[in-house]
C-alpha cells in the first residue's frame, strides 16, 4: 500500500492542510510532507495519531473492499491486510476481513525481538483483548506495566494509553481483537 499517497488524498478530500493536520496531530508539517511521498514512514503511534486528526480509524484506512453477493467468511492467511505503516518496520499488524463492515477488529500480532508500537503511547475508542501465542511482550496500559508469556492474555478499555513492546530476543506473536473497529 501507498500510505503516502493515501495519506494525502484522504487529507485533501477532507479539506486539510498539511499544516492544519499537522497541528492536529502534534507533528511538523515537514514531518506530513516526507509522509506523503513516502521519504519516511511514520510509526504505528505517529500514523495513530494523524489518523485520529483526520478524524479515520486505522481499520478505516487499511481496509479493503469485500466483494461479492454472500459476506465472506472464511480468509487464507495471505488475505489478511498488512496495517504496519512502514513495510521495513520490524512490527507486523495483519488484520482479518474489512473492520469497516463489521463490529469486532481482529490482529494477528507479530513482534520480533526489540520491536514495539512506538515511543507514544496508543490510545482510541472500544476495548482491546489478546492472548500471547508465542515468546513474551511487555505490555503498558494506562502506567501498570506487565511482561506477558504464551498462554497470558490482556483486556483493557483502548481509551487508557497502552504500548506494547518485546524486549526479549525471541519474536512474540499474540491474537488480538477490538471492538468496535477503532484501531
Amino acid at each position: 500500500m501507498d500510505i503516502g499517497h493515501k495519506l494525502k488524498t484522504i487529507r485533501k478530500q477532507k479539506g486539510l492542510s498539511q499544516r492544519e493536520l499537522a497541528n492536529r496531530a502534534g507533528l511538523t508539517n515537514g514531518t506530513i510532507s516526507l509522509i506523503e511521498q513516502n521519504r519516511t514512514s511514520p510509526s504505528v503511534a505517529s500514523l495513530k495519531s494523524l489518523l485520529d486528526a483526520i478524524p479515520i480509524s486505522m481499520a478505516e484506512f487499511f481496509s479493503t473492499i469485500e466483494t461479492g453477493e454472500a459476506p465472506k467468511v472464511f480468509y487464507k492467511s495471505t488475505e489478511f491486510t498488512e496495517i504496519t505503516p512502514d513495510s521495513g518496520a520490524k512490527l507486523s499488524l495483519r488484520m482479518l476481513g474489512d473492520a469497516q463492515n463489521h463490529t469486532l477488529q481482529v490482529l494477528h500480532e507479530t513482534y520480533p525481538a526489540g520491536a514495539d508500537t512506538g515511543p507514544q503511547a496508543l490510545s482510541h475508542e472500544g476495548e482491546e483483548a489478546g492472548i500471547v501465542v508465542r515468546g513474551s511482550i511487555e505490555v503498558t496500559v494506562d502506567g501498570q506495566v506487565s511482561v506477558l508469556g504464551a498462554g497470558d492474555g490482556y483486556l483493557f478499555d483502548s481509551k487508557l494509553p497502552h504500548r506494547f513492546r518485546n524486549r526479549s530476543d525471541d519474536t512474540c506473536e499474540v491474537i488480538s481483537a477490538c471492538t468496535p473497529p477503532s484501531f
